[in-house]
C-alpha cells in the first residue's frame, strides 16, 4: 500500500484499503449513462484514492485559500485535514463532538454539524467556537446532519435523528423534535424550522442561481428521493417538486451541484437483498431535470462530496473508509 493511500498516525484506527487507479484512459470507472455526460469526463483523468483508514467518512469541505480539505470521521470523533500541496494528512480537530456535515459561511468560517453536541457551530478566525443553534422552541435538536450556506449568508441544515439512534455516531437519545430542515437568518441569527414533512432529510444544496433548494429525503418509501423547492428572499419555500426518484435498490446521501445545475449525488445500496453494491457504490450524476447521465464507480459507498481544487473542478468524494478525487470538466456552483 502506498504512502498516499494510508492515513497512518494522522487517522484514528479504522480499516485502510489498497486501491489501484486505472492504467487505461478513459477510466472505466467513469460511466457515461447519457451522451450529455460525455463532455464532463476528462479523457486523461482517473479516480484517485487520497487516503484510507477512516470508519465513516462524511461532510467534506474545501478551503481554497489554504489548499486543503476537511473531512469528518464521525465514529472516530475527529475531523481530518488533507493537504493538496503535499498530499499529507493531519488531524484538524479531536474530539470533534462527532462532527458530520461541514461548510463555510459567507465570511469563510467553518460551519459544523455536531452529532455529539446536537448543535450547529461556527469556528471563528481565532479558533474559538460559537454555538449558532442547539435548540428550537426550548427542545434539543436531533443530530444536525448536513449544512449549506446560501449566497445571502443564510445557513440551512437538515436535522434527522440518525446521530442519536445509537452509540456509534453520537449518544443514544430520544428525539425531542420531528425530522426537519432549518434556516438561520443571516441578519438576526433567528432559527427557523422550515420543513417537517420529509422522512430523514439529509443532503442539501442550492442551484447555481440560488433560487432552488434541493433536499434529499433519505428515508422516503418505497424509494429515496430528491425534492426541489423555490426559495424567496425571506427563506420561504414553495413549489415542492420531485426531481430524483432513486428507483430500485439505489440510495442517496449527500449532494453537490455544478455550474450547469447538475446534481452529483453520493450513491450506494439501500441494503435490499437484490442490491448489487459493486454496481451501485459511488456517485450518480443527474441533470437538472432528474435524468441520470453519469456514474462514477467507487469500491465503497459514497456518503458525501464537494467540488474544490484550484479550478473548482476537482470532485472530492468521502466514501466510507476513504477519500477519493476526480478531475471533471465542470466546476462546482458558487
Amino acid at each position: 500500500m502506498s504512502e498516499q493511500t494510508l492515513l497512518t498516525s494522522a487517522a484514528a484506527p479504522g480499516a485502510a484499503f489498497a486501491f489501484a487507479p486505472s492504467q487505461r484512459y478513459p477510466d472505466p470507472r467513469i460511466e457515461v449513462l447519457h451522451p450529455s455526460f460525455a463532455k464532463y469526463r476528462i479523457f486523461s483523468s482517473t479516480v484517485e484514492m487520497l487516503g484510507s483508514g477512516m470508519r465513516w467518512a462524511e461532510g467534506p469541505v474545501w478551503f481554497g485559500d489554504g489548499r486543503y480539505l476537511l473531512v469528518s470521521d464521525i465514529p472516530n470523533n475527529r475531523i481530518l485535514r488533507y493537504d493538496e500541496a503535499t498530499g499529507g494528512w493531519g488531524v484538524f480537530r479531536s474530539p470533534s463532538n462527532m462532527a458530520n456535515g461541514l461548510a463555510r459561511d459567507a465570511q469563510g468560517r467553518l460551519l459544523t454539524c455536531e452529532h455529539g453536541g446536537r448543535r450547529i457551530t461556527r469556528t471563528e478566525y481565532d479558533g474559538t467556537i460559537t454555538v449558532l443553534a442547539d435548540r428550537f422552541e426550548g427542545k434539543r435538536l436531533n443530530s444536525p446532519n448536513d449544512i449549506v450556506c446560501q449566497a445571502n449568508g443564510a445557513i440551512w441544515f437538515t436535522d434527522p435523528p440518525f446521530g442519536i439512534g445509537g452509540h456509534w455516531e453520537g449518544e443514544k437519545a430520544e428525539p425531542e423534535l420531528p425530522h426537519a430542515v432549518y434556516r438561520i437568518d443571516p441578519a438576526s441569527g433567528r432559527l427557523q424550522q422550515v420543513l417537517t414533512d420529509l422522512a430523514g432529510p439529509n443532503g442539501l444544496a442550492f442551484s447555481p442561481d440560488g433560487h432552488v433548494l434541493y433536499i434529499v429525503e433519505s428515508r422516503a418509501q418505497p424509494h429515496r428521493k430528491v425534492w426541489a423547492y423555490d426559495v424567496d428572499a425571506a427563506g420561504a419555500l414553495s413549489g415542492k417538486r420531485l426531481v430524483i426518484d432513486a428507483q430500485g435498490p439505489g440510495a442517496l446521501d449527500g449532494i453537490a451541484v455544478d455550474e450547469d445545475g447538475n446534481l452529483w449525488c453520493g450513491w450506494g445500496s439501500n441494503g435490499s437483498p437484490d442490491a448489487q453494491p459493486e454496481l451501485l457504490d459511488g456517485v450518480r450524476v443527474f441533470n437538472p431535470q432528474g435524468l441520470a447521465i453519469g456514474h462514477i464507480h467507487l469500491p465503497e459507498r459514497c456518503a458525501n462530496l464537494c467540488f474544490g481544487g484550484a479550478g473548482r473542478n476537482r470532485l472530492f468524494m468521502a466514501a466510507s473508509h476513504s477519500l477519493y478525487a476526480l478531475y471533471v470538466e465542470t466546476r462546482g456552483a458558487l
